[in-house]
């Protein structure tokens, strides 16, 4: 389902829902039985899996990958530029990876160039300047390891 409110260029399976006010540019993938919520911004060099749920205010930028099952909290932050100046030649975009089944709290920022590994679990509000490991809890500003699960 693909609300009428939306501008969802891109090509979606029909058991995937994109609701109000999204923008999802023609080249994103997006794959079967996702939920992508209100307010949602998705690029065109983006990849998501399939069964992932994008809560509201979230923008996907180009170079983020995110695998099947994630879980990914309103109002994340994503990054793909280090060193953000306007207008800048030399930009060089940097990817990001959210594996299988990791779940990212609200209000969470994720710095370029990191992966997120299987089912890892972000707390919310924090603020991810490094990889985490699979099966591991980080939380904070800077995140930090808290534990296994």
């Amino acid at each position: 389902m693909i609300h009428p409110l939306s501008d969802c260029q891109a090509k979606v399976p029909e058991n995937t829902n994109i609701w109000q006010f999204c923008v999802v540019l023609p080249k994103a993938q997006i794959g079967e039985n996702c939920n992508i919520c209100s307010h949602c911004f998705i690029e065109n060099e983006v990849r998501i899996g399939d069964n992932v749920t994008i809560k509201c205010g979230v923008q996907v930028w180009d170079g983020i990958i995110i695998e099947d099952n994630v879980q990914i909290g309103a109002n994340v932050t994503f990054t793909n530029d280090k060193y953000p100046r306007a207008k800048n030649p030399n930009w060089v975009m940097g990817k990001t990876t959210i594996k299988r089944g990791a779940s990212i709290g609200a209000g969470s920022i994720i710095g370029c160039g990191i992966t997120i590994g299987e089912n890892a679990m972000i707390g919310m509000g924090s603020v991810v300047t490094h990889d985490v490991p699979a099966g591991e809890i980080w939380f904070g500003n800077p995140a930090k390891f808290v534990r296994k699960i």
